[in-house]
């Protein structure tokens, strides 16, 4: 058996006056060929056989298409769309699919005028066609970008983001009520943190929106998750706030550079990847802890456990590890303090080579974030109370 995309040249015959039969490379044949290794992803093969077919059929104007969005796919844009205008010109008015072409490939080439140009022209032509979807969203995009640069720059200074972050965190819960619901001008200002304040007033309206559960708070959220041009790590923020509060019903979502209708029960959150500092702190921590007798294989398992819960608590805030050995010391005295271990932060900062103040401060950050202490005498009680069924039995 030959390959299959290797023209064999003979084929065999019942009529014995005739040997062999040779196969006709036309024009079809080397379309075929290049529209095999297009999708073979071998874009080199591809484009020498389609441009053979356009040497053997010019006037064919699927030959030139073919050969327009294979130039298209391996980014020589420019090239394309001159084959694209070429078709539509001088070939074929009907094959209307090339304005889609080209809006596409202005858009992504940054040139919003032509492609706003050319997506409306596909859909004059043809506007129950199979793209007209797809060409109404890069006009809605590029219209929502001229709208965002016409408004100027209304970032918030310095001051103003400072004195807004302060109202936020102090503000108390029946007040903010109050205002949301009844004060138009408490709502635009909330809006203009949301959408022109520092990332870090931004969070934290979209935190307190999605703490209190109000109606016109959660407009603010799903208008902030579809807008295109916000931040997509307090996206998934206001993603999470929204799926916290149990909105049942469908929403618009700005996803893989589209707009998409969700449902948030359904909807999956991206989960973290895991990056190489998160393993250097793990892998510090089991190296100390191998040269301890406090452990047994389960406390190794505990440790990850902590980190891992940590990690995905934290996600995607999660905070810088300039210092994998402070953090696998706060680690390991999370872990301690969770079994009641005699080992004390000034044991682990010899140990670590790392100051007991860095110790304590990232105990207090694990702490404060999955409540160690609290569970740990959780489960003290529990030991205690099993123990005392023990004694009564």
């Amino acid at each position: 058996m030959g390959r299959v995309d290797r023209p064999r040249g003979k084929l065999k015959t019942d009529d014995h006056s005739l040997k062999v039969i040779p196969i006709l490379q036309d024009a079809p044949y080397y379309a075929r060929k290049g529209t095999y290794y297009s999708s073979k992803n071998q874009i080199s093969k591809a484009q020498i056989f389609l441009q053979k077919a356009i040497e053997l059929e010019p006037d064919d104007p699927e030959n030139h298409l073919n050969l327009a969005c294979l130039l298209s796919k391996t980014g020589q844009m420019e090239e394309a769309n001159l084959i694209f205008k070429h078709i539509i010109h001088s070939m074929d008015r009907d094959m209307t699919e090339c304005y889609y072409y080209l809006a596409a490939n202005y858009h992504l080439m940054g040139e919003e005028m032509e492609a706003k140009y050319y997506a409306s022209k596909y859909l004059h032509e043809n506007p129950l066609g199979d793209m007209a979807g797809d060409a109404e969203e890069i006009i809605f995009l590029i219209e929502m970008q001229e709208e965002y640069r016409g408004q100027g720059d209304h970032s918030l200074s310095p001051v103003e983001n400072e004195t807004f972050l302060k109202l936020i965190r102090d503000i108390k819960e029946a007040d903010f009520d109050r205002r949301l619901a009844k004060d138009r001008g408490f709502r635009r200002s909330l809006h203009k943190g949301l959408f022109h304040g520092s990332d870090v007033l931004k969070e934290a309206i979209i935190r307190l929106l999605g703490e209190r559960h109000a109606e016109k708070g959660i407009d603010l959220l799903l208008e902030f998750v579809v807008n295109p041009w916000v931040k997509e790590r307090l996206r998934q923020v206001a993603l999470l706030e929204l799926k916290k509060i149990g909105l049942h019903k469908s929403c618009l979502v700005f996803e893989d550079n589209i707009i998409r209708e969700v449902s948030l029960q359904e909807h999956k959150m991206p989960a973290p990847v895991w990056k190489e500092e998160w393993q250097e702190v793990l892998e510090c921590a089991f190296s100390n802890m191998k040269e301890s007798a406090h452990y047994s294989d389960d406390f190794f398992e505990d440790a990850r456990a902590i980190w891992i819960d940590f990690i995905n608590h934290s996600y995607p805030k999660m905070p810088r590890i300039p210092n994998p050995e402070t953090w696998a010391a706060g680690l390991e005295y999370c872990l301690a303090r969770f079994h009641f271990l005699e080992l004390t932060q000034k044991d682990l900062a010899e140990n670590y080579k790392v100051s007991e103040a860095s110790i304590s401060r990232i105990f207090w950050r694990l702490n404060r974030t999955l409540g160690i202490e609290r569970k740990a005498y959780q489960n003290m009680l529990s030991l205690l109370s099993g123990d005392d069924e023990e004694d009564e039995d």
